[in-house]
């Protein structure tokens, strides 16, 4: 009998001490984001200066989780044999109700892919990691 080939897992977040707290949010199943505590400007993904105004001043703060598609792709190719058994996939980019945008999956596509509709987190677990996904409500 032949040995089955291991499956390739998805690749690993790199974490640093400036995008530590989110992803230790997402494992507690709270999405979190950065807020500048000088201009208010919230953003994802993480960096040490706001990038409005560039003030070091900043917070993690808890996020709605609710927001609206601004953009996606379908992909029908893996790139990346670690997804190949979830295709075809989508990629998209959802804009929080605090400015902030997200980089994502939206986990239900057949309730449709629309600019602007709504869309709410759901923290899901893949091999291991939490990740900030999104469902069309």
């Amino acid at each position: 009998m032949a040995e089955q080939a291991a499956k390739p897992a998805i690749p690993e977040p790199d974490i640093s001490p400036v995008n530590e707290p989110h992803w230790t949010a997402l494992k507690d199943g709270v999405l979190k984001i950065q807020k500048c505590r000088v201009c208010g400007h919230h953003w994802l993904p993480a960096r040490e200066d706001c990038p409005n105004c560039l003030s070091p001043d900043n917070d993690w703060v808890e996020a709605s989780g609710k927001g609206k598609l601004s953009s996606w792709v379908v992909y029908h190719v893996a790139f990346n044999k670690a997804f190949a058994d979830k295709l075809p996939y989508n990629v998209a980019v959802v804009e929080l109700e605090e400015g902030a945008r997200a980089i994502t999956n939206i986990v239900n596509p057949e309730d449709g892919l629309a600019a602007d509709k709504p869309v709410e987190s759901v923290i899901e677990d893949e091999d291991g990691v939490s990740l900030a996904r999104f469902r069309v409500v």
